[in-house]
């Protein structure tokens, strides 16, 4: 079940931020109910839509790269790179999704941006 949820949890990712899809991805594989905790958005499926079509409108080169997917149960956390502007650095981002009855019904995330130098020789992914 965790791989599946996986599945469900990329899949609706790429279809609502890197096709700008809010409604497909909504009808592929979100939930009746949505809840959202992002401060920045609107709580339901109207909120998330209405943040894509001003994420599009202001940022239409925006991509989103998954470095890690992980499950437990009906949890996923996908670690990501998101550049809004080609050439900018970007940010890390942290998702957490949880899927019922093979859907995505809930969404939490942290959002850090990428310095420009740091204290070690590490990557933030």
């Amino acid at each position: 079940m965790s791989e599946k949820n996986k599945e469900v949890a990329i899949a609706f990712y790429q279809k609502l931020i890197n096709e700008f899809d809010p409604e497909g991805a909504f009808e592929l594989y979100g939930g009746e109910t949505y809840k959202q905790h992002t401060p920045a958005i609107e709580n339901g499926r109207e909120g998330v839509t209405k943040f894509m079509k001003r994420l599009k409108a202001t940022y239409p080169q925006s991509r989103m790269e998954i470095k890690r997917a992980f499950s437990d149960g009906d949890m996923v956390i996908l670690h990501s790179k998101w550049v809004r502007s080609p050439g900018e650095r970007g940010d890390a981002v942290v998702d957490f999704f949880r899927i019922h009855d093979g859907k995505v019904v809930e969404h939490w995330d942290v959002i850090q941006p990428i310095p420009e130098t740091a204290e070690n020789n590490n990557t933030m992914f």
